[in-house]
């Protein structure tokens, strides 16, 4: 019997010592999360950060004059968030955009003559325009002065839930990248 509780006991502290570090572990994580280190930040993305975007598209990650506005929210528990970036490119022109179809699925749209789930994932922007004001509304978005290249829509039902899209404007040499998950 006493060999009995000696074993009980260890696997009583043993089994409270995984508790309190799991317990930790779940605090650290809670205070992160809620806290300090999950944070909106407005505005702090250099041309290192933003260099996906345009690699993304296949235009050339060495062509970014400079970082105009970013955004980058807070990440909840299951993902959701919202990044926006503007990117000033050296150079950017129709012709330009239209090599980078290569027969895929991935190519770049004309505002204007977009396909409807295309257009549906465009159609979400303007709920989240509060965050980010400098970024173009959509009705802006479906003229024939934007090119749209999609990256992701992932959808519930007939409804897109995320994105990422990246719209070009090439009078005056910006990209844009809007993702969003709900």
């Amino acid at each position: 019997m006493k060999r009995f509780l000696t074993i009980l006991k260890w696997c009583l502290i043993v089994w409270g010592g995984i508790t309190l570090l799991a317990s930790l572990i779940f605090a650290g994580f809670l205070a992160y999360s809620i806290g300090i280190g999950n944070r909106n930040r407005i505005n702090s993305a250099s041309e290192k950060d933003v260099r996906f975007v345009l690699n993304w598209c296949r235009l050339d990650e060495k062509s970014i004059e400079k970082v105009v506005h970013s955004y980058i929210s807070s990440r909840s528990m299951t993902g959701d968030h919202l990044d926006a970036y503007a990117i000033k490119v050296t150079h950017l022109d129709t012709e330009e955009l239209l090599l980078t179809t290569d027969g895929m699925q991935d190519h770049w749209y004309r505002g204007d003559k977009l396909p409807e789930l295309l257009a549906e994932a465009v159609g979400i922007i303007d709920g989240t325009l509060h965050e980010i004001p400098w970024f173009p509304e959509q009705k802006k978005l479906r003229t024939q002065e934007y090119y749209v290249y999609p990256v992701s829509i992932m959808i519930h039902g007939l409804r897109p839930t995320a994105v990422d899209i990246i719209f070009a404007r090439p009078s005056d040499r910006m990209i844009y990248y809007f993702s969003l998950k709900t």
